[in-house]
């Protein structure tokens, strides 16, 4: 019997000639024993109700696809249904319901740097299509909030017109992309940072594959700089190492530390003029493997619980069409730079160019105003280089400060209202954005971070500079458990009333003192959380041995040990 040939939508324009060979070709198919559906690609679920929520409601339309509905909320002032809420994060527009019935808008800023244009433009924005509410974020980024439906469109199109973008700066893409601060200009740096991490942000602008991950994704990059980048916490973090042959990058993978996860080791060391390709190959590894069944199962550390961090090597090797130099870890070959030399984002330092300094400033938790912008924007332009670099610590620094202007930046700066003087408790104090503006949170992390400040400046002196994190809920913005003192927003009853509290944790680091804070009291209320922190590190400064960090205190302890020494004092 003739073996036809399947027909498609072109079948009937062939020759009889090419309708002759094509009945050849596919009988000998058949005499092997195969059909031409055998060789069809398998077909997606038929129902979409077979998939989560989430991934159901991106491929009913792709999120950036969803402009046109922004622009029809937008002409009636219209609350976005649940859908939408979810699609417009694409967008980088997160509707604060039920907490505000109005967005929050999240930038991409790769490297967190911001010239003095972009930053007069985000203040008018701020000022003209906002409540003025303005912060800077753990991964040096900006978020202007309370952005009625109508004015979405025109905030986008007012970011966009300065070069720069909120598209991907939310749910299942890849965050803004961070480095150290002082990348270019850092005195100690192994290699400057920065054009790999432009040429990554480039990459993932423009390639659409990269807009549906199984979740959110953190990339960081580490030069060896004097301001760390926290890298280890990210789901990739990339660290430059010496070797004999120059400078290369180790890299790890499934950082997640609200998870209680580091990014562990891949154990390879990869050239500079590679790094952007396997991290590309790395990322995409995690976009076929990653976990679609299960919101809670979705993030890279949840993978790898299941892929062996061998395999998930192999993986990235098997796209690349090559082998990586294999090199194991060895914590003795690192050097970290911005950990010798602690709370180096607030004051002035010498840059590598001589005659130079970078200065950093403090926003105590990371809240600026719309005018303090604007006068930063002019203070930069008129004795730096016309920009500013965010940092993770949510502050920024101005680089390129001539010596004969660093007083003067550094006066005008205490009269902006952001001193750059640096303090051991208050530059280390980090708090999330709290029950005021997001629904997840338990607490008013930022006036609670803010009465801490004021409370314990006054009250206690330190020798030693140490990191307080305070968030908000379990989803740890705020990194909570990297913190030398780490508090997580929680609710407690007093009097059968519900009022905000904490529970309250030690220990915690990053880097070369990477280590998960342990829980040492429990719901401890807003109003205590001040005098129990007093306690605790005057009861460190009291019993520790010489001048041993906070860290290294409580970690010689067990948690009894530490609960008695704590309550005593």
């Amino acid at each position: 019997m003739e073996a036809a040939i399947p027909e498609t939508s072109n079948s009937q324009s062939f020759t009889a000639e090419q309708r002759e060979y094509l009945s050849g070709m596919f009988a000998g198919i058949a005499a092997h024993g195969q059909r031409f559906s055998d060789v069809e690609p398998s077909a997606a679920p038929s129902k979409n109700e077979d998939l989560i929520l989430e991934e159901r409601i991106k491929r009913e339309l792709h999120p950036l696809d969803s402009y046109p509905q922004l622009l029809e909320n937008a002409a009636t002032n219209k609350i976005p249904d649940k859908e939408d809420i979810f699609r417009f994060k694409w967008n980088g527009l997160f509707f604060l319901s039920p907490v505000k019935e109005a967005f929050m808008a999240r930038l991409r800023i790769p490297g967190g740097i911001v010239k003095s244009y972009q930053l007069r433009e985000l203040a008018r924005v701020a000022q003209e299509l906002t409540t003025g509410y303005v912060q800077l974020t753990t991964r040096a980024n900006f978020q202007l909030r309370l952005i009625e439906s109508k004015n979405a469109p025109e905030v986008l199109r007012r970011i966009q017109s300065v070069g720069l973008h909120t598209r991907g700066a939310g749910a299942d893409n890849i965050r803004n992309l961070t480095t150290n601060p002082t990348a270019g200009i850092d005195p100690v740096e192994l290699i400057d940072c920065l054009p790999y991490l432009n040429e990554l942000a480039q990459i993932i602008l423009n390639d659409r594959s990269f807009y549906d991950l199984p979740r959110k994704f953190n990339v960081a990059f580490d030069g060896g700089g004097l301001i760390g980048s926290l890298e280890d916490t990210n789901d990739i973090g990339v660290k430059a190492v010496s070797t004999q042959s120059g400078v290369a990058f180790r890299m790890a993978i499934g950082g997640a530390t609200g998870h209680k996860a580091f990014a562990n080791d891949l154990g390879v060391l990869v050239p500079p003029g590679q790094v952007v390709k396997v991290l590309c190959a790395a990322i995409r590894v995690y976009i076929e493997s990653g976990c679609r069944t299960d919101r809670k199962k979705a993030r890279l550390k949840h993978l790898l619980e299941k892929l062996p961090l061998a395999d998930y090597l192999a993986k990235i090797e098997e796209k690349l069409g090559f082998k990586l130099e294999r090199e194991p870890y060895d914590s003795t070959k690192m050097r970290w730079a911005s950990e010798e030399l602690k709370h180096s984002h607030i004051g002035d330092y010498p840059q590598k160019q001589r005659g130079l300094n970078y200065i950093g400033a403090t926003l105590p938790v990371g809240q600026i105003t719309p005018r303090q912008m604007l006068r930063v924007a002019d203070l930069i332009d008129a004795h730096g280089s016309g920009e500013i670099r965010l940092t993770v610590w949510q502050n920024f620094i101005i680089p390129n400060v001539p010596d004969s202007f660093v007083a003067t930046v550094k006066k005008t700066l205490e009269k902006i209202g952001l001193p750059a003087r640096q303090s051991n408790l208050s530059s280390g104090v980090v708090a999330c954005t709290g029950n005021s503006y997001c629904k997840f949170a338990q607490a008013n992390t930022k006036s609670h971070a803010l009465e801490l400040i004021k409370s314990l400046e006054k009250r206690i002196e330190l020798d030693h500079p140490i990191n307080i994190h305070i968030t908000g809920c379990p989803n740890s913005c705020a990194q909570h458990y990297i913190g030398d003192i780490g508090c997580l927003g929680t609710k407690s009853r007093i009097n059968g009333e519900s009022v905000d509290a904490y529970h309250i944790f030690v220990g915690g680091g990053f880097g070369h003192y990477r280590e998960i804070g342990r829980q040492i009291f429990t719901g401890v209320s807003a109003n205590e959380l001040a005098p129990t922190l007093e306690r605790i590190l005057r009861a460190y400064l009291k019993v520790r041995q010489g001048r041993e960090s906070f860290q290294e205190f409580t970690t010689r302890h067990d948690l009894r040990a530490l609960q008695e020494i704590f309550s005593q004092s």
